[in-house]
C-alpha cells in the first residue's frame, strides 16, 4: 500500500494535538510546508483554517491530530479510514 503524503498550508506552522480539539495538549508543531501522512481521521472542534471549516482531525500517528483545515487532501470530506 502507497503512503501518500499531504501537504498543510503553506506559510503555517500547525499545531500537533493530543486530541481532536485545541483543548488538548500540544505535543509538536510542524514547520512551514511540511508535508503529513494521514493514518485515520476522525470528528472532533470545528476548525476555520486555510482550507475552511471542518470538524475533520487528521491522525498522523498516534495520539497526534491536526484539524483537516490545514491539510491539502483535496476533499471536503473523509480521505481515509475512520479512526477507531
Amino acid at each position: 500500500m502507497t503512503t501518500i503524503y499531504y501537504p498543510v498550508a503553506p506559510g503555517e506552522q500547525v499545531n500537533v494535538r493530543r486530541g481532536p480539539n485545541t483543548g488538548s495538549q500540544i505535543v509538536r508543531v510542524l514547520p512551514e510546508d511540511s508535508r503529513v501522512a494521514i493514518r485515520c481521521q476522525t470528528r472532533g472542534e470545528t476548525i476555520t483554517g486555510p482550507y475552511g471549516t471542518t470538524d475533520i482531525w487528521d491522525s498522523i500517528a498516534p495520539g497526534q491530530y491536526v484539524s483537516d483545515a490545514y491539510v491539502k487532501t483535496g476533499s471536503d470530506g473523509f480521505v481515509a479510514i475512520r479512526c477507531s
